[in-house]
């Protein structure tokens, strides 16, 4: 991947987790704020990954940076989709 594509990547990602992180603070949902992180973790990877080894991915590191990344946009639409439980008030 070119050092142009892989900034733009990185440019865009953490863009756009700026975005959603304005959006948690207005509204205070933390389904933003895991947006926010994923986006954020997924740009400092496309920096570092050029940085440390030329944009080479091939390393088990870059597929677990990238799998704390999804997870984090999985974890947080399923606990915005999750039933919650209600406190019920102790007497």
């Amino acid at each position: 991947m070119s050092y142009l594509m892989a900034g733009a990547i990185a440019m865009a990602s953490l863009t756009i987790a700026l975005f959603f992180l304005r959006f948690w603070r207005s509204s205070g949902d933390r389904f933003f704020l895991y947006f926010a992180l994923s986006f954020a973790i997924e740009g400092l990877h496309r920096v570092y990954a050029v940085m440390q080894d030329g944009g080479g991915e091939d390393s088990p590191l870059h597929y677990l940076i990238r799998l704390l990344a999804y997870g984090l946009i999985i974890w947080a639409i399923l606990e915005k989709n999750l039933p919650r439980r209600e406190r019920t008030p102790r007497e």
